[in-house]
């Protein structure tokens, strides 16, 4: 299966193994934020940033040994608005989309031209993907707490509240007030690592950004 399959699920269908990414990095940066805690710049960013873009990079981290060991990497471009609309796009290795108009979900992998439409509903709910693309009221399905200094970054934890996400625990990477990276940390104990870079906070964007387009010939399956 796929890297960027494997993703999809996790975020959106939180009951099953397969899929999920996401986040952003700095350019932008709020000096005033440069040393601040993390839960204080994570809320400040989430109150001020109502859509943004930049590029995504994935690893899935294992600990083997004492060892850590990195593999099925891909990479990306991400778009989005608050709330649940969004553009989330696996260049390398393999090519997938994952659109959202706030309504629905469309999955389109390039190679098979085939299109999977998801009612979006509460799906974001406790998953990664309700950081990004959810409402403000993060609290409501999460428990925040700091989780130190590492690797220049300051840390959030974040718990789900519901018992029966995929996700056990949620880290988030911050630096002058913008997250750069995640670490998803599923019950099999794997992690999956998003790294985030070239954001822009709140760019322009066109009314008809996300309203998604069937390819031509594309298999459609709802």
């Amino acid at each position: 299966m796929k890297q960027s399959q494997s993703l999809v699920t996790k975020i959106f269908a939180p009951r099953t193994l397969l899929v999920s990414a996401l986040l952003v990095g700095a350019a932008l940066a709020v000096p005033r934020f440069a040393h601040a805690a993390a839960l204080e710049q994570f809320k400040s960013f989430v109150a001020s940033t109502q859509s943004a873009r930049g590029e995504f990079t994935q690893q899935l981290v294992k600990i083997e040994s004492g060892t850590s060991k990195v593999s099925n990497k891909s990479t990306g471009t991400f778009t989005f608005a608050r709330p649940g609309k969004f553009i989330w796009v696996y260049q390398k290795p393999y090519e997938q989309l994952l659109q959202a108009d706030g309504d629905k979900l469309y999955i389109y992998d390039k190679d098979l031209n085939q299109v999977t439409i998801k009612k979006l509903g509460d799906a974001l709910g406790s998953s990664p993907a309700a950081i990004l693309f959810g409402s403000n009221d993060l609290e409501k399905n999460f428990t925040l707490k700091e989780a130190g200094t590492k690797n220049g970054l300051e840390w959030l934890e974040a718990t789900p509240k519901a018992k029966d996400t995929t996700f056990d625990h949620i880290g988030i990477g911050l630096r002058n007030g913008v997250p750069e990276a995640m670490e998803l940390r599923d019950s099999f104990g794997q992690v999956s690592l998003l790294t985030f870079t070239k954001f822009e906070k709140n760019p322009p964007m066109p009314a008809n950004q996300f309203k998604f387009v069937v390819p031509k010939g594309a298999d459609v399956f709802q």
